[in-house]
C-alpha cells in the first residue's frame, strides 16, 4: 500500500511517499481502507515539533473510509461499514495518510448512508473539540442535540476555522443563538453559510458594543481561538457564570487575565484539547456528532461555509503547508485517488 512516512520532526520535506505492507487488525482493532483523510493543525505541529513517539510515522489523526477487516472480537463493525475515524494517530505510528490503517475499534464510528466520506474526513479533531468546547457549562448540557441550547447565547471566535465551523453548526443544531467574530468580508460570508446568526467584524466594528448590542444579558460560553488576544473583550461580553472554551493558543503562548471583571462575573475558563477529555466525555462527543450527521446538520464545502482544499496522497507535503500557511478551509487529501 501506498503510506506517507516521516521519521524525524522537521518541515512538510521530511514526508515521504513509500510502499507499505497493508496490516492486519489485531483484537478489537479494524482495518479501514482510506478514502479522505484530513489535515488538522495538530498534524503538522506534530510533526514539526516532535519529539516522535515512533522511529516512523504517518500523520493525520482523522480521516473517513470503508472497514476492510475487523479482528478477534469485535462486533460493533463489520467489513463493508462506511466509518469516520478520529485521534488515529494519537499514541499510535499510522494515521491516516496511508491507503490502509488500522485502529482500535473505539476510535472508529458509522458514517451515515447519506454522509460522503468528505464530511466525514472533518470531523475528527474539529467537531469533537467544538462539542466539548459547547458542552463546560456550569449547570449546562453535557450532551448535544436538538433543544440542549435553547435560551443560549454562544459566541464563537473565528467562525471561519474550522473549529468556529462546526461550533456554529452545532450551537445552532442544539438551539443557541449564534454570535461570531471575523475579520474579513469573505469570512462573513463563510460564517453566515455556516448558520451564524449575527456576524461581527472586529476589524471595522467596535466588537464589544456590537456583541453587547445583540446579546445585552452577555454570552453564556464563548468557544475561543485566542485568549491572548481577547481577553479584555471576553471579561466585557460574558454573560455571569459563563464559560469561556479555549482550544487554541493562536496569538502566543501566554495569556493576561484581568482578576476583577472575571472574578465580578464568576467566568469560568476551560481549556480544550481532545487527546484529554476523558474516555466519557469523548464517546458522547462521538455520539452526538454522528447523530448531527444523520440529522444532516454537518455539511462542508465553500456553499457551507468550510471551503474544501484537495491534494492527493503524494502532495502530502504541500497539504501539511497550506494548513501552516494558515488557509481558510480545510484541507483533504484523496487517498483513494
Amino acid at each position: 500500500m501506498r503510506s506517507i512516512i516521516y521519521s524525524q520532526p522537521g518541515s512538510p520535506d521530511v514526508l515521504r511517499l513509500v510502499e507499505r505492507d497493508i496490516p492486519e487488525p489485531g483484537p478489537g482493532e479494524v482495518r479501514v481502507r482510506i478514502a479522505v483523510s484530513g489535515v488538522n493543525p495538530t498534524d503538522w505541529k506534530s510533526r514539526a515539533n516532535g519529539p516522535l513517539e515512533f522511529p516512523e510515522v504517518t500523520p493525520n489523526q482523522d480521516g473517513a473510509g470503508t472497514v476492510d477487516a475487523v479482528g478477534e472480537g469485535v462486533t460493533a463493525l463489520a467489513a463493508g461499514d462506511r466509518v469516520w475515524t478520529y485521534l488515529s494517530a494519537r499514541n499510535r505510528p499510522t494515521g491516516t495518510a496511508q491507503e490502509f490503517t488500522v485502529l482500535p475499534v473505539q476510535r472508529v464510528a458509522k458514517l451515515p448512508d447519506s454522509t460522503t466520506f468528505d464530511i466525514g474526513a472533518t470531523m475528527g479533531v474539529p467537531a469533537l473539540t467544538a462539542h466539548r468546547a459547547l458542552t463546560v457549562l456550569e449547570g449546562g448540557p453535557t450532551r448535544l442535540h436538538p433543544g440542549a441550547l435553547d435560551g443560549k447565547t454562544v459566541l464563537v471566535a473565528g467562525g471561519a476555522g474550522a473549529v468556529g465551523h462546526a461550533a456554529i453548526q452545532l450551537a445552532r443544531w442544539a438551539g443557541a443563538t449564534v454570535i461570531t467574530t471575523i475579520s474579513s468580508d469573505e469570512k462573513a460570508t463563510l460564517a453566515r453559510s455556516a448558520g451564524a446568526h449575527h456576524i461581527v467584524n472586529y476589524r471595522t466594528e467596535d466588537a464589544a458594543g456590537a456583541i453587547t448590542a445583540i446579546a445585552p444579558q452577555g454570552v453564556d460560553i464563548v468557544v475561543e481561538v485566542s485568549i491572548v488576544q481577547n481577553a479584555a473583550l471576553v471579561a466585557e461580553i460574558a454573560a455571569p457564570r459563563a464559560v469561556v472554551s479555549m482550544y487554541a493558543d493562536d496569538g502566543g503562548d501566554t495569556a493576561s487575565i484581568a482578576v476583577r471583571p472575571n472574578m465580578v462575573k464568576n467566568i469560568r475558563y476551560q481549556f480544550v484539547l481532545l487527546y484529554t477529555v476523558g474516555d466519557e466525555a469523548m464517546a458522547n462527543a462521538v455520539d452526538d456528532v454522528t447523530e448531527a450527521l444523520v440529522a444532516g446538520v454537518l455539511p462542508v464545502g465553500e456553499e457551507h461555509g468550510l471551503p474544501l482544499l484537495r491534494f492527493t496522497l503524494a502532495e502530502t507535503a504541500a497539504a501539511h503547508q497550506t494548513v501552516q500557511d494558515g488557509a481558510v478551509g480545510k484541507v483533504l487529501i484523496d487517498v483513494a485517488g
